[in-house]
């Protein structure tokens, strides 16, 4: 498809529903920016943990969140992400920054922060930018919205897959991982995750990758033609 100019595409849904990888292969396609603003809150719930700053000192982590330089560099598949000049892309896919994450964002005066930043990325278009909140609270007048969902025990089985493990072990400690942080991020006070209204949604469940983003450029050249 020839690509719209300037458009901000929001692809927000729970962990394991693939907006991470259809984000970045969308942007790849359109020759737009890939935005994952979740690698934001996983850069700042690093750094806490480095700093020794309590996940529940709201305080504190904003003032962190303020103080903290992070910086996204689209590549192919996804960011390479900069701490303060560090690259800290594979650290934070890590399990226990993945967990601190989920408790980092919950806080609204960090969330404030950050979603002010993903304000700024974006502010010229030219964006498919992923998360939770993307479509509701970062970008609400977003040109296109997209919320992918996926049975839980199907995402579970997926970022099993990815961190490159076969053990039923391993699987349920994600599966009830990926429980715990779909019933914080669903039911925090500051954005919780949920579908904008007037998003399309897409149950990637029992869909390839290809499928859904052959989907999206669908929805994205609807739009561009008006």
């Amino acid at each position: 498809m020839n690509a719209p100019r300037g458009l901000v595409i929001a692809i927000d849904g729970p962990a394991g529903s693939g907006k991470s990888t259809i984000a970045a292969r969308l942007a790849k396609k359109l020759g737009y920016t890939n935005l994952e603003s979740g690698a934001m809150y996983r850069a700042l719930a690093l750094n806490a943990m480095e700093q020794q700053v309590s996940l529940d000192d709201a305080e504190g982590l904003r003032q962190l969140a303020q103080n903290s330089v992070m910086q996204l560099e689209p590549r192919g598949e996804g960011n390479r992400v900069l701490l303060d000049g560090r690259d800290v892309s594979q650290r934070i896919r890590e399990a226990d920054v993945t967990a601190a994450a989920s408790r980092v964002s919950v806080h609204p005066q960090v969330r404030q922060v950050l979603v002010a930043r993903q304000r700024e990325l974006g502010a010229n278009g030219g964006v498919v930018m992923e998360g939770r909140d993307i479509g509701t609270a970062v970008f609400p007048n977003a040109d296109v919205k997209v919320f992918l969902d996926a049975d839980a025990t199907v995402r579970a089985e997926r970022r099993t897959m990815q961190n490159g493990s076969r053990s039923v072990e391993e699987a349920q400690r994600i599966q009830a991982e990926i429980a715990a942080r779909d019933e914080r991020d669903r039911s925090r006070a500051a954005s919780p995750l949920a579908p904008a209204p007037d998003a399309v949604i897409i149950d990637t469940t029992r869909k390839s990758i290809d499928e859904v983003v052959a989907e999206v450029e669908g929805i994205v050249e609807k739009v561009a033609r008006g």
